[in-house]
């Protein structure tokens, strides 16, 4: 019998498929959800570069007792909490731009743009006390003037990127490729819901949970603080909410650097904290918390997706 013609192409067709099976690994999760937009990965970088400069300048004065701040503010260790937590997330947000889907940033994304909106409206909200409302000395005042400007573009820009992001075609979802282990969820459960918890309070009721924060802290400084503990709840849950470790890249490079950046500061500032007190306590779990979380994610995900069964 006559031999059958090889139709062109489907040999390399074939050779494609067994290659595309053989690479399948973490990067798999490209092949579904929405592909990432180049705003979203400019947004990230650009932020990344501020927060690395301000966080720099904010954390150093407060470092050397210095009241660097855009607004009047209670002391130097809030501000340079601030600071520290700008930039213990810049290696994460650096890292953005190598995802190929919204569904491997979303866990870092999304907390950025609470950042940005809610620092931005806590500044207008205190405009009074403002350094250039309030008489501030110049580099102050400067410094005031352009923190909001910044941060307005920036919220907008963040809000402007998510709504494009989401105008993106969603395909089907690519499956779960390292889900998180049973025995994690209940502690990220509670390490997500005490930070949203506890931001919340700090930015709604300042005056009231103000009580709570173990040194001198005024309204402003209060709700700045409580803006950054809402993003690392909703940053927290998100991971949840995803259930893959491979989702949660950036997110988890960010959680161990913020950690260690907030640690640095309440150590060298250690005597203006009340260490007695419960909220202290509560503090020091809740930043080693932040520590584990990101490491053993880390740990987790190197060794690869559990095996099914």
């Amino acid at each position: 019998m006559p031999e059958e013609a090889e139709v062109p192409g489907t040999a390399e067709a074939a050779g494609a498929g067994e290659a595309g099976q053989a690479g399948d690994g973490p990067s798999a999760v490209a092949d579904g959800g929405r592909a990432l937009t180049v705003g979203v990965t400019v947004l990230a970088y650009t932020v990344g570069v501020i927060s690395v400069l301000v966080g720099a300048l904010l954390a150093m004065a407060g470092l050397t007792g210095q009241v660097f701040s855009a607004w009047k503010s209670a002391g130097p260790l809030s501000p340079a909490l601030v600071g520290a937590a700008m930039l213990g997330v810049a290696p994460g947000l650096f890292t953005v731009g190598r995802a190929r889907v919204w569904e491997e940033v979303r866990t870092l994304v999304l907390p950025l743009a609470v950042v940005l909106v809610g620092l931005f409206a806590v500044s207008l909200l205190n405009a009074g006390r403002l350094q250039a409302a309030a008489g501030g000395a110049v580099v102050l005042v400067l410094f005031s003037l352009g923190w909001v400007a910044v941060l307005g573009v920036l919220a907008v820009c963040a809000l402007t990127a998510l709504v494009r992001q989401y105008l993106k075609p969603v395909r089907p979802p690519a499956a779960r490729l390292a889900p998180l282990p049973g025995w994690s969820k209940p502690f990220l459960a509670v390490l997500g819901s005490a930070w949203f918890g506890i931001g919340t309070g700090l930015l709604v009721s300042p005056r009231f949970w103000a009580d709570f924060v173990p040194w001198a802290v005024n309204r402003p400084d209060a709700q700045a603080l409580g803006v950054w503990a809402i993003a690392l709840g909703v940053g927290v849950l998100g991971a949840l909410a995803e259930d893959d470790l491979t989702r949660t890249r950036p997110a988890l490079l960010a959680l161990p650097g913020i950690a260690l950046a907030l640690a640095v500061v309440l150590g060298v500032r250690a005597a203006e904290v009340d260490w007695s007190s419960g909220p202290a306590l509560s503090l020091v779990t809740m930043v080693a918390g932040l520590l584990l979380a990101g490491t053993i994610g880390h740990r987790l995900l190197a060794r690869g997706p559990a095996p099914q069964a």
